[in-house]
């Protein structure tokens, strides 16, 4: 089959890290309120789940900055940062500088995102995020952004939830790696929340749709100019359709074969636009028996109009010209489209 497809219309934002006097001991908090996706990241390390990238832009959520690290090295105790908005709920960084060995954080930084001031929520509250948490590398100017993949489920009985291998302490302490710079580090999280669907756009093919049969009777054949011709449009499922022919041929069987395409055009009124499945046999019918010519075609038709698919020698010139073989009778010639199955679209309740 030979198929036809043609158109009828055609911060830089730098980031200040508070250098600390040695006999100081200061934890500097920022908040933000928006912030970028993932511009400019690498894989750095993917293992059980837990894929750590670097990215060049800040967390969107909230920054801990700690400067005076060499103070609170070897603490047990976490470091809780002030109550922060983000995404219309109230929460806190919780820090564990030397791991948090509840969660297998031996020899690791563990951080976590806890839930706040949830007693005005309703009974059964349930908040489902995408959770990201950050180490900041001045060295490198990029973000080690740790993440699971998994959407985190806070509730009544699960208010926190983090990593308590967020980084190596050996890695991170590590001078040559860059993670702490003049006695200075900082911390991040990302909280998006995930709105689960209510709707969802459903394809569904029905097969031999209603009126799905358009006969197209083309007299006075002999006097056809050579260009295209089109029938008027016909309406089968949610879009409306024509057939299409030069009488002198097109493609590769021009001038020895006589063409025949569908054409997808506009979408009836109310209709979900989309890419539409058009399933049809296109046959020239014999005239004075059932020896009819057909050919079948199937093909997803673009949203836009004028797309056609089908055949550039449905019957041969010599053939179509014989009239005691019945396809060209008194000088016309009869097409017929029937349209054996269609995708409509629909947005419904998940």
């Amino acid at each position: 089959m030979d198929f036809q497809k043609r158109s009828l219309g055609f911060l830089s934002l730098a980031f200040l890290f508070i250098t600390g006097s040695s006999a100081e001991y200061l934890i500097h908090q920022v908040t933000e309120s928006k912030g970028t996706e993932s511009n400019s990241s690498y894989s750095l390390q993917s293992n059980l789940g837990v894929t750590r990238v670097w990215r060049d832009d800040r967390p969107s959520s909230k920054i801990v900055t700690i400067a005076g690290y060499s103070v609170i090295k070897g603490r047990g105790e976490p470091y809780e940062s002030s109550v922060f908005e983000a995404a219309g709920y109230k929460w806190r960084l919780v820090l564990y500088v030397t791991g948090n060995k509840n969660d297998g954080g031996n020899g690791y930084i563990s951080l976590y995102v806890r839930m706040e001031e949830t007693e005005s929520l309703r009974y059964g509250w349930e908040v489902n995020v995408d959770l990201k948490l950050f180490v900041h590398n001045p060295k490198q100017h990029k973000y080690l952004t740790v993440t699971d993949g998994a959407v985190k489920r806070f509730n009544a009985a699960k208010k926190e939830w983090g990593f308590g291998q967020l980084i190596s302490l050996a890695t991170f302490e590590n001078t040559n790696q860059g993670y702490i710079v003049q006695d200075t580090c900082s911390f991040g999280a990302e909280i998006l929340i995930v709105k689960p669907a209510n709707q969802q756009e459903k394809v569904t093919f029905i097969s031999n749709p209603p009126n799905n049969v358009f006969t197209w009777k083309i007299l006075r054949f002999s006097n056809l100019e050579d260009k295209f011709y089109y029938s008027a449009d016909f309406l089968v499922g949610d879009r409306y359709w024509r057939l299409g022919f030069n009488p002198k041929g097109s493609g590769g069987g021009r001038p020895h074969a006589l063409p025949i395409f569908l054409y997808a055009q506009g979408f009836r009124s109310n209709a979900v636009a989309t890419n539409t499945w058009g399933a049809v046999n296109l046959r020239l019918k014999n005239q004075r028996s059932s020896n009819h010519r057909q050919l079948y075609s199937a093909a997803w038709y673009p949203i836009r109009s004028g797309y056609g698919v089908g055949v550039n020698n449905i019957i041969l010139m010599a053939d179509l010209k014989d009239t005691s073989k019945g396809y060209l009778v008194n000088d016309a010639i009869i097409f017929e489209a029937e349209m054996v199955k269609v995708s409509v679209t629909n947005i419904v309740p998940v």
